[in-house]
């Protein structure tokens, strides 16, 4: 491998974008996936001009992903670090879910996952390893109302992620990220913390008082691609500001 190139789902915005930075940041090049959002595509590679290469896949959808990973790898070569950033909510009451928010949900957070490491594990175990990092949730530990979707494919995530730690080891390690409540738009607007009675029940839940910063995340995700973390797999990083001590 050349060039050392790292490939992010849902990499172009939010958290993602911030690992893709992170990313730039250590001498990777960054192939960014995304499913629709055009403009923040093109706002990331202006911010990262020549490091960041963003490519619109749907990641709920096998047959993009298939053509996505054949093409990344022919044009660009092998990457040493995967990232599974993509997720999506739709929450709802049991009783108002309907087939296609359970679906969406488990095909683009869970299934999207699998798509990916299933495209590109053969030709990482090939060029001698890498490193997946899948990014999970709270709610795949510790449940909450109106969330079966989006916790199911979280808990799946985990499972996922030890399950292939075994079957990639030695030369691949897969390892799962945890954030706590981060300071994104996405999160602010879902649990309305622009109110700040709500922002404030948030933070009594806390003990560091404080949601975590996207750049926090980062420091965490840092350390998992990193030469600290080389004995480390099959793991979560729980990076919660100690709101649950599991």
């Amino acid at each position: 491998m050349s060039e050392r190139i790292a490939v992010v789902s849902g990499g172009t915005r939010g958290l993602g974008l911030a690992l893709s930075g992170r990313l730039t940041a250590l001498g990777y090049d960054v192939i960014a996936l995304y499913r629709s959002d055009e403009t923040a595509a093109r706002t990331a590679e202006k911010e990262y001009s020549g490091r960041l290469q963003a490519v619109q896949v749907d990641v709920s959808r096998p047959d993009e992903v298939r053509a996505a990973t054949e093409t990344i790898l022919r044009e660009r070569g092998t990457p040493a670090v995967l990232v599974n950033n993509a997720g999506l909510n739709i929450d709802r009451p049991l009783l108002d879910l309907t087939d296609d928010d359970w679906q969406t949900v488990l095909n683009t957070n869970l299934s999207g996952a699998f798509y990916l490491i299933r495209g590109f594990a053969a030709a990482m175990l090939a060029a001698g390893g890498g490193v997946i990092v899948n990014v999970g949730a709270t709610t795949g530990i510790r449940p909450r109302r109106n969330g079966v979707n989006y916790c199911a494919s979280k808990a799946g995530l985990l499972h996922l992620t030890k399950c292939l730690a075994l079957e990639l080891a030695p030369l691949i390690r897969v390892n799962c990220l945890i954030p706590g409540m981060t300071e994104t738009d996405e999160l602010v607007t879902r649990f309305r913390l622009d109110d700040p009675q709500h922002r404030a029940a948030v933070l009594a839940e806390i003990p560091q008082q404080r949601l975590a910063s996207v750049e926090d995340i980062a420091d965490a995700f840092e350390f998992l691609v990193g030469q600290g973390s080389v004995y480390m797999t099959g793991q979560k990083l729980i990076v919660d500001g100690g709101q649950f001590m599991w």
